[in-house]
């Protein structure tokens, strides 16, 4: 292929709207950075005989490409067997994850997206998991790192969302 015909080639991926494609890596490709936690969460609108913990494992991960940072997360969990996909649990459930530039002070949110959960957690037969899609932001040479919090809103009961917060990914 002559340079001409390959520049003719970019100009019509540009004109197609596929030239962040082809500048920027497939973020699988990307090397990825990770830190895992868990919680044990009580079903705060049962209080009936049956055991009705929650374990939530939660890996947060980070990686870098040039100037941007990807975040995403894998979200597990092993619920109570008295749930065995009752449709009923939470009003809401979501995943929020964030991407933040680690700097003095305060490190500021450059990217952030609620990850819709409460279908899968109602309808998984008491376990499961589920891996966000990939977030990021563009923040040049500074280091930064994915974070993330769990949202549980249980059905008619105890005012509206709680949080549970899991170890972010080391910094990018």
């Amino acid at each position: 292929m002559t340079r001409r015909a390959g520049s003719g080639l970019l100009a019509v991926a540009a004109v197609a709207g596929t030239a962040t494609m082809l500048s920027a890596a497939p973020a699988s490709a990307l090397s990825w950075h990770c830190s895992k936690g868990s919680h044990t969460i009580d079903t705060a609108n049962y209080a009936g005989p049956w055991p009705d913990n929650w374990k939530v494992t939660v890996k947060n991960c980070s990686a870098r490409s040039g100037a941007y940072v990807y975040g995403k997360a894998t979200i597990k969990w092993d619920g109570p067997t008295f749930n065995n996909t009752h449709p009923n649990i939470f009003d809401g459930a979501k995943y929020r994850l964030v991407v933040k530039k680690s700097v003095r002070g305060t490190d500021p949110t450059v990217a952030k997206k609620d990850f819709n959960l409460e279908g899968k957690l109602e309808t998984s037969a008491n376990s499961g998991s589920y891996t966000t899609g990939t977030i990021k932001a563009k923040v040049n040479s500074t280091k930064a790192y994915a974070d993330g919090t769990l949202l549980l809103d249980w059905h008619q009961c105890c005012g509206g969302y709680k949080s549970w917060g899991f170890p972010a990914s080391p910094n990018t």
